[in-house]
């Protein structure tokens, strides 16, 4: 091109942009929080504590900033002071910071420079939350690149996997707790807790299932519990939990506090995994249960009009009630804590329902150690999930099949597949069994002697269920009697002449 050419003007500006200076953005760091807190710990070792419960070697953006944190949280673990001399001897052969300066001088400066301990704990705040935007930035970045590199066999619905998962993990490891709590404290939440008991109908420290046989025994259902309802197929596990969903939402009621806050009396706010069935099948089978007409008979449109007018009032009825159904099929843990997370935030969850356990997926990393694996890791979820939101989950879970193999079918705790986790993470672990059903499919020959004696055995057995409690960390095991109406699939309060003792 000729000197005297003339360039477009986009050209002009692209070059006279090329002379002036390429500025980068730096990630989030605060070096001199980071020297603040290290100075602190150095003077008081006592500052160590007040950050010990969250901050990690790997928070410090500073690589030495994190050595020096680990070297002095590891010397006065042992016992030992941490300073500038002791120190020394783990810095003496260290890359000097620069000609002027070595690093056992800098530790001298970081100690010399210390105000206060006071700040301690919000200098180590500091650089957490900066660490965990470092972190989010990190997460970002690997979303976009895979997303524009992504590999034919890794769908954008794994991506989507993988991010929420990664971010669930970050954002589980930011839960450091409260840490103590003086007796004094606990006592008067325990004393609160009674208070509310005493003055609630049945006396419930729990929400009512409004099984009252079930209620008295549990006291309810207990925020942060996690309750794992097992059964084999066809014992009614789904048909209880939803009894026990629309009981628990149909009674939420609000009332206004002298300050002006919502407080809920009775109740609460219902979300419903249904990780099998479809919203509208569990709609139905709701609808079936209140309407007292067949399910089978409402798919098949074999209802008169009386009937279908009794299905309206019911329905608008329920419309009015908070349950909300997620009928996504094979989500996370991750996935399925974010999605309760939300509904808490934004409608007040107070009870949380997941039907099944067997259904949910852990992450990639624990399905690739084995099912047990992802077992453990789903059932730790939902139990930090319970604690997290301080609401009662219900989860469903199957039965291995050697109930079968035994004569007296009533399901024990060792039946319960991947029994170790499931077993040892769960506050409540509860079993139903329907004698009816085994009974009706040994049905003899009519007119034998057999036929007569099995048509009594049906009659002591038809239209009850039992609610065995095999573990319950604040109360007595034992089987609870409950009446089942096969044709609504409906559980219900067993009339006082069939009561058996508690066992």
């Amino acid at each position: 091109m000729a000197q005297n050419a003339i360039l477009p003007a986009d050209k002009l500006r692209a070059v006279a942009e090329a002379d002036e200076p390429i500025s980068f953005r730096q990630v989030p760091h605060n070096i001199e929080a980071e020297q603040a807190l290290l100075g602190a710990i150095l003077v008081n070792n006592e500052s160590l504590d007040r950050v010990t419960s969250f901050l990690q070697t790997e928070h410090f953006y500073d690589p030495l900033h994190g050595e020096i944190y680990t070297v002095a949280a590891k010397l006065i673990g042992a016992g030992k002071q941490a300073n500038p001399i002791t120190l020394r001897t783990f810095f003496e052969n260290a890359e000097p910071i620069d000609e002027h300066l070595t690093v056992p001088q800098y530790l001298g400066r970081l100690a010399a420079n210390a105000t206060t301990i006071i700040n301690a704990h919000d200098y180590g705040r500091t650089v957490y939350d900066l660490a965990v935007r470092r972190h989010l930035i990190m997460i970002g970045e690997d979303m976009v690149n895979t997303a524009f590199d992504s590999p034919v066999d890794h769908p954008p619905e794994e991506q989507i996997q993988e991010a929420e998962g990664r971010l669930y993990s970050l954002a589980e490891q930011g839960k450091y707790g409260q840490g103590f709590v003086t007796f004094g404290n606990a006592l008067t939440a325990a004393i609160d807790m009674a208070d509310s008991a005493f003055k609630r109908a049945g006396h419930l420290s729990g929400l009512a299932t409004g099984l009252t046989d079930l209620d008295r025994k549990m006291g309810g259902l207990q925020r942060s519990d996690l309750i794992i309802l097992a059964g084999r197929p066809s014992m009614g596990k789904t048909a209880l939990v939803t009894n026990i969903a629309y009981n628990v939402a149909r009674n939420y009621k609000v009332e206004q506090r002298p300050d002006g806050m919502d407080e809920v009396v009775d109740g609460a706010v219902v979300g419903f995994f249904s990780l099998e069935m479809s919203s509208e099948q569990l709609a139905t089978r709701i609808l079936a249960e209140q309407a007292e007409i067949g399910s089978e008979k409402i798919r098949r449109g074999m209802i008169d009009e009386k009937e279908f007018r009794k299905l309206v009032d019911v329905s608008q009825e329920m419309s009015r009630i908070p349950l909300y159904i997620d009928q996504t099929g094979g989500i996370t843990i991750a996935q399925l804590a974010a999605r309760a997370r939300k509904l808490k935030r934004q409608r007040g969850l107070g009870l949380l329902i997941v039907d099944y356990l067997q259904l949910l997926a852990g992450s990639s990393k624990s399905a690739s150690a084995g099912r047990v694996q992802e077992i453990t890791e789903i059932t730790t979820g939902l139990k930090a999930l319970a604690k997290e939101l301080n609401v009662p989950i219900i989860a469903l879970s199957q039965l291995s099949r050697q109930v079968e193999q035994r004569d007296d079918k009533r399901p024990q705790l060792s039946d319960l597949r991947e029994s170790g986790s499931i077993e040892q993470d769960a506050d409540v672990v509860m079993f139903v069994f329907r004698e009816e059903y085994y009974v009706e499919r040994k049905k003899p020959s009519e007119g034998t002697e057999e036929f007569l004696r099995w048509q009594q055995e049906m009659m002591n057995v038809s239209g009850k269920a039992e609610v065995i409690i095999g573990k319950q960390r604040h109360g007595p095991v034992g089987t609870v009697a409950l009446s089942f109406e096969s044709q609504y699939t409906r559980f219900g309060n067993l009339a006082p002449d069939y009561h058996h003792p508690d066992q």
